[in-house]
């Protein structure tokens, strides 16, 4: 229980940490607003990663969710964390990409990303310390990966960000702009169509 108030006031000085970075980033310290992307390049580039399976894809789209955030920081007035807004604008973004993409080509699994599974932020520490599971962890991530490209982009942000990224049901509702409750269908939904996809390799 002693550790509760702890991760709490750890919580609250992080946010206070953004609320200052924003500040001085908003009045022209363009040092502040590179801490900013460093802080949040890492869970960004997870999030864009297992929507987009595409590495290229991912650098390109984190450059111009950054420029969209640094020319949209003048506007942004505090009213929710800087954590929930700058997922706003990488999720919008990646779901327009991705919608563009599907109607530009036709997209195959034989374009996801082979290279996923060797991805530094894509793979399990405590596996890959362990070499008697890589080769099995390997292509259940494969088989995820290519799982996830089945599902509609919806779906696969609410999966994105809760399953992959540890969101609660709250923060995506606040993020994607949808009740919580249509978090939890969808949710619903795209596990039973992974189970679906997975079914073979489970078994």
């Amino acid at each position: 229980m002693s550790s509760e108030p702890h991760s709490e006031s750890a919580v609250k000085a992080d946010a206070d940490l953004d609320r200052e970075l924003v500040r001085r980033a908003q009045a022209g310290d363009t040092r502040a607003f590179d801490d900013l992307v460093v802080k949040f390049s890492p869970r960004l580039y997870g999030m864009v990663y297992h929507m987009t399976s595409n590495k290229e894809d991912t650098h390109d789209l984190l450059q111009d969710i950054f420029a969209k955030a640094y020319r949209s920081l003048k506007r942004f007035r505090g009213k929710s964390s800087f954590y929930t807004w700058i997922y706003s604008i990488a999720t919008n973004m990646t779901l327009n990409f991705l919608k563009k993409r599907k109607r530009r080509v036709a997209w195959s699994l034989d374009d996801v990303d082979s290279g996923i599974q060797n991805d530094e932020a894509m793979v399990d520490i405590g596996h890959a310390a362990n070499p008697r599971h890589q080769s099995d962890v390997n292509e259940l991530q494969k088989k995820l990966n290519e799982a996830m490209q089945t599902l509609s982009e919806d779906h696969r942000a609410v999966v994105t960000m809760f399953d992959i990224q540890g969101m609660p049901h709250a923060e995506i509702s606040k993020i994607l702009k949808i009740s919580e409750g249509t978090v939890r269908s969808r949710l619903f939904y795209a596990h039973k169509q992974l189970q679906g996809h997975l079914e073979e390799f489970i078994h």
